[in-house]
């Protein structure tokens, strides 16, 4: 089974390094936004000390700037698997690109017309979509199974029809971590002619993402969830967003991604988004060989990048089984979603739960006051916590982790939690 030396992995990675409570803190902060290697931190800083220009210009710091965001795209199209890299989208965030793109594709919807959404989403993937009722679109709700956390495909299947043109799903659960089966989904969704508008936000930093094997219409990411700066990702099939019209100004490109790219781009961000994808391809360089017969035809960058998330989920999926059998071992703690380890990979190492008789919001605090990173409240899924009438008590405290943590940081989460308990 591949492992991970993760001292060389960690000491790339300046916040490791800090001292909080007399100890290195432990970041389990992961699903807000993941810590940045200090080859992500060198890039943002060389690119605005040396090659800081707009786009377009005759002169070498111009060019350097074109190639470099050039660069980024590319990197981001190995990342997902995307045939090209002109099906890459950048802009500021998720939330922004998705609203973006919903009132795109909004132009083309008419009323009668439905749109189908999930209580297990971020708001992120529910409010653009929502907005599309003042055209008089339909919008439809798939709710979740209250013990599992997972989503009801029956009930998904049920509110299919020929008027259904978009459905919007997360390839994973920004607060409890429940995975969505979105190939399944796909032909679903493909079944009646409708798009499949896939968040994977808090996916990526856990496991290879194929855009071509996943077979959704457009998938949507963050770089600062998978180790690098505040940026957003819109991957789309190319036909649709040649298709697609756009909000720009005229002077603007009219073919992807120019059109969806409005204004002068955060070049920065493009520029330390190259470099966190790249410590990815170098980690799967490092790991070997081990998963090499089940990526036929990658090759290069790509195939690097394979290796590294395969091996990364299969490292965090231990060390997670290793964190829930301790939180369920405490007396009162509540947790949600799916505890057997045999079905671990349906959900990513995000562990969602409570304290009986502590808010969500104190036991943050308690173990922050120790050292330990961990989130308290609904983190933007409102749907999940109002349906399970969590929002009135503070929601749940969240732990993550990522592949730079480790089995003595999670031993010394669950000694913390037992001694406030």
């Amino acid at each position: 089974m591949p492992t991970i030396d993760l001292s060389p992995v960690r000491q790339q990675f300046p916040a490791l390094s800090m001292v909080d409570a007399g100890r290195m803190p432990v970041f389990f902060d992961g699903p807000g936004g993941t810590q940045v290697p200090r080859r992500v931190i060198d890039a943002i800083s060389h690119y605005l000390a040396y090659t800081n220009a707009n786009h377009g210009g005759p002169f070498r710091t111009s060019r350097e700037s074109d190639a470099l965001l050039e660069a980024a795209h590319q990197a981001m199209a190995d990342f997902l698997n995307a045939r090209s890299a002109r099906e890459i989208v950048m802009g500021p965030n998720m939330t922004t690109l998705t609203f973006q793109f919903s009132r795109s594709i909004g132009q083309s919807l008419a009323a009668g017309d439905e749109i189908i959404i999930t209580r297990l989403d971020h708001d992120a993937n529910r409010a653009p979509w929502q907005s599309m009722i003042e055209k008089g679109v339909i919008i439809r709700e798939v709710d979740f199974d209250p013990t599992e956390c997972s989503l009801r495909l029956d009930e998904l299947a049920g509110y299919l029809n020929p008027r259904t043109r978009v459905v919007a799903v997360g390839y994973a659960s920004n607060i409890v971590g429940s995975i969505n089966p979105i190939p399944k989904i796909a032909q679903m969704a493909h079944s009646v002619g409708a798009w499949l508008w896939v968040d994977a936000v808090h996916y990526a930093p856990h496991g290879p993402i194929d855009v071509q094997a996943l077979g959704c219409d457009f998938l949507v990411c963050s770089a600062y969830k998978f180790f690098g700066p505040h940026a957003g990702v819109v991957w789309g099939r190319e036909d649709l967003l040649e298709r697609l019209p756009s909000y720009k100004v005229r002077p603007a490109g009219n073919r992807p991604p120019d059109k969806f790219e409005t204004g002068t781009q955060n070049h920065e961000a493009q520029a330390g988004m190259l470099a966190g994808i790249e410590y990815l391809a170098d980690l799967g360089e490092k790991f070997g060989s081990p998963f090499a017969e089940d990526f036929p035809g990658f090759q290069g960058r790509r195939r690097k990048l394979k290796q590294a998330m395969a091996t990364i989920q299969v490292y965090e999926r231990n060390l997670f089984e290793h964190f829930v059998g301790g939180l369920l071992a405490i007396p009162g703690l509540n947790f949600y979603g799916l505890q057997d380890p045999s079905r671990f990979n349906q959900r990513t190492p995000t562990a969602a739960f409570n304290l009986a008789g502590r808010s969500p919001r104190y036991v943050a605090e308690e173990l922050g006051k120790r050292g330990i990173y961990v989130w308290a409240g609904n983190f933007y899924a409102l749907a999940f916590t109002e349906w399970l009438g969590l929002e009135k008590t503070g929601g749940v405290v969240r732990a993550g982790l990522v592949h730079y943590n480790t089995h003595e940081e999670v031993d010394y989460c669950l000694k913390c939690l037992r001694e406030l308990k």
